[in-house]
């Protein structure tokens, strides 16, 4: 097995992009992470969660290649709910390390304002097991504030404990040029707003938005002809659960998140202790607090605290979200998991701007699809 590095990034903002395709945002982004190595790009992952679903388009690998100007390169398309992107991720690490190709290429692309609420819903749903939970209604929010209000009954937290963690997602994005909303909010402001799905409030639930964000992944030999601070991809590491919540022994417990987190750390080999900034799927605080304790961040029961006591602000000790997350940059479906990669190559060459984790040497980051169905997690080491 060789060694992976990242060579280059490029995403673009996540908006209503009314008057652009998914061909030409994923276009966009790949234009940015390919720079001048279009031409040693052996292949081209796509992760695309909701374009069958909502977009009517499949084989969408083809047309992104030839809108990228790769016409005839090989090309895989990756659905996986909200872990396309890391699941994506993790087939082009396997094809660098295993020496299959020096260079490829994997976009995240979502494209979804063109259609009304009640399909997009539909589609978000099909996430989820649709036999037993989407066919009767039950939306991927209606089960976050389900297991929401499971962990208050279990644990003894209200509703307003867990607006730290939106509060903190968009004090991050404001400084982000790409986020979907740069402005800052309140925690009285969380607990006051609009009911989404008791007790989720609208400004504790994401956006689903149109964007594309991209990297390139290349051999350790194309790797050191770079000029740029290397950036390797220690790890990637995918597992599964049951997706029917109501299946599941313990709810409140991310299996595959936990099993996927300490096999990538394992492969890394680092400690939990030893990652200085994070990217999880954070489309609710009960969704980040979940995810923490999964991966080894916190106890079982305490993931909360740790946004009640600033450990997740770019000064603290668990830094997460720092370019705005799920709830402030904006949910990019399956894009979502190069999102989260893009912004830690930033953070690890100190490109991050006002939201730099000081010194920031080992990133962590996961995705989630479904309800933590599956679960992708990268672990990335400046050099």
């Amino acid at each position: 097995m060789q060694s992976v590095y990242i060579a280059g990034t490029g995403q673009t903002p996540v908006a209503e992009h009314w008057e652009l395709t998914a061909q030409t945002l994923a276009a966009r982004a790949l234009r940015q992470a390919l720079g001048e190595s279009q031409k040693q790009i052996g292949a081209l992952y796509v992760a695309n969660a909701l374009g069958g679903a909502i977009g009517l388009q499949t084989n969408i690998g083809p047309a992104i290649a030839a809108a990228s100007g790769m016409r005839g390169v090989e090309t895989f398309t990756v659905e996986a709910g909200g872990a396309s992107g890391g699941v994506a991720l993790r087939q082009a690490y396997l094809a660098i390390a295993g020496g299959v190709f020096d260079a490829v290429a994997v976009v995240g692309v979502e494209k979804v304002t063109d259609v009304l609420e009640g399909r997009l819903e539909a589609g978000l749903a099909l996430s989820t097991d649709v036999d037993w939970e989407a066919i009767h209604g039950a939306t991927p929010t209606a089960l976050w504030a389900t297991l929401m209000r499971r962990y208050m009954h279990e644990y003894g937290y209200s509703a307003n404990d867990f607006a730290p963690f939106p509060v903190n997602a968009h004090a991050n994005a404001l400084k982000n040029p790409h986020a979907l909303y740069r402005f800052p909010i309140s925690a009285d402001k969380v607990g006051g707003g609009a009911m989404v799905a008791d007790p989720l409030s609208l400004l504790d639930c994401s956006t689903v938005a149109d964007g594309a964000a991209a990297v390139v992944l290349v051999s350790e030999r194309l790797a050191r002809e770079l000029d740029v601070t290397l950036v390797r991809l220690a790890s990637s590491v995918v597992a599964t659960d049951i997706p029917a919540l109501q299946r599941r022994a313990e709810p409140l417990w991310f299996e595959a998140a936990a099993h996927s987190a300490r096999a990538a750390l394992r492969a890394a080999r680092i400690e939990i202790g030893d990652v200085d900034v994070l990217e999880l799927s954070d489309p609710h605080g009960i969704a980040a607090a979940l995810a923490l304790e999964a991966s080894g961040f916190a106890e079982r029961g305490v993931g909360v605290q740790l946004g009640k006591e600033g450990a997740i602000r770019p000064g603290g000790a668990t830094p997460l979200a720092t370019a705005g997350g799920f709830k402030a940059r904006g949910d990019v479906g399956g894009a979502s998991g190069v999102y989260q990669v893009v912004e830690l190559v930033a953070q690890l060459r100190g490109q991050a701007g006002a939201t730099q984790v000081a010194d920031a040497r080992v990133a962590f980051a996961q995705s989630l699809g479904g309800i933590a169905t599956t679960a992708a997690t990268q672990i990335l080491i400046r050099e």
